[in-house]
């Protein structure tokens, strides 16, 4: 019981941590799910110009 004591502050900012990480994953699972993607580009209208979605691009066909 000490021991939990004298920890209890990096116990609980470990568990926010936690949490916080856990919410991103969550957040970017549904997001791809959902069609959307992280680099936060529209590719669906993008003419590719920059680049930086043809891998999107070429995923999806």
């Amino acid at each position: 019981m000490e021991w939990l004591v004298e920890n209890l502050g990096t116990i609980v900012v470990s568990a926010v941590l936690i949490l916080i990480v856990a919410l991103v994953i969550r957040k970017l699972i549904k997001d791809k799910k959902a069609g959307k993607h992280a680099c936060g580009c529209d590719c669906g209208s993008c003419g590719c110009g920059c680049g930086s979605c043809s891998d999107h691009v070429t995923k999806k066909n």
